[in-house]
């Protein structure tokens, strides 16, 4: 089980996306819990502020320590020894890895972030682990929060019905996941390559994985670049490559 706290000012953006699906089932079972927690909550003055001017001049707002310190020591499990995570553009691309890595926490609790950023106390003194899930601008961290939840819920186990489908899936191996087809077998002359109507599971995975490499070659040749690939798979890439010569 896995337990994720959310702090944020929009806690209410939460309710909606994560109540359907396997993320809904999944809670249901008790195999993960969502909380979400209000950072006005715990601020001091009675306007409930949760964000200043910053020091030394400059444009927007920037959200205050204290709030969030008394928060975090509000919601954190000392016995599920937690992880703190802020969502911030500044912070490490969110991967398929980091979100395996996560999966074996307890606890995470996840800071989102609004205006012009955070003050720079809460990276230092009270943040485990900063993420991002792109190079670019949202508007807070909610968003990126409910990615990262979702990425990381759905490789707990017993949240997917079948756990071998986490295995074949892009970037689990490094590599993109081969197509996929269903029923029917010809759809207005589009067919169904005949190897996966062969019955031949041999074949079939030995096509998987020359369509896997293709596919990765092709769409994100980057990866190849980080992906440890056996004498065999080096074979069938330079194959593909010299057919696309």
């Amino acid at each position: 089980m896995i337990r994720f706290d959310v702090l944020s000012i929009f806690p209410e953006m939460f309710q909606s996306p994560l109540n359907y699906s396997l993320l809904k089932k999944a809670q249901d079972k008790g195999l993960i819990q969502f909380f979400f927690h209000n950072i006005r909550d715990w601020a001091q003055d009675k306007h409930k502020m949760t964000d200043d001017a910053p020091y030394g001049s400059g444009c927007g707002m920037v959200m205050k320590v204290e709030p969030v310190e008394k928060a975090l020591h509000a919601v954190r499990k000392q016995e599920m020894d937690p992880l703190v995570v802020l969502m911030t553009p500044q912070g490490e691309t969110f991967n398929q890895k980091i979100a395996s890595e996560l999966a074996e926490k307890k606890q995470i609790i996840i800071i989102c972030g609004r205006y012009e950023g955070v003050d720079e106390r809460i990276r230092q003194h009270l943040t485990d682990r900063e993420i991002s899930i792109g190079d670019y601008i949202l508007t807070g961290g909610e968003i990126s929060a409910m990615v990262l939840m979702d990425a990381v819920s759905r490789l707990v186990p017993g949240v997917l019905g079948n756990e071998q489908s986490v295995e074949g899936e892009s970037f689990s191996q490094g590599l993109l996941e081969y197509p996929q087809y269903t029923r029917p077998a010809q759809y207005k002359g589009w067919g169904v390559p005949d190897v996966l109507l062969s019955g031949n599971h041999a074949e079939i995975e030995k096509w998987r994985k020359m369509e896997s490499l293709r596919k990765t070659y092709k769409k994100r040749p980057d990866l190849l670049e980080k992906t440890q690939l056996s004498d065999e798979d080096r074979i069938k890439l330079q194959k593909i490559k010299l057919e696309d010569a």
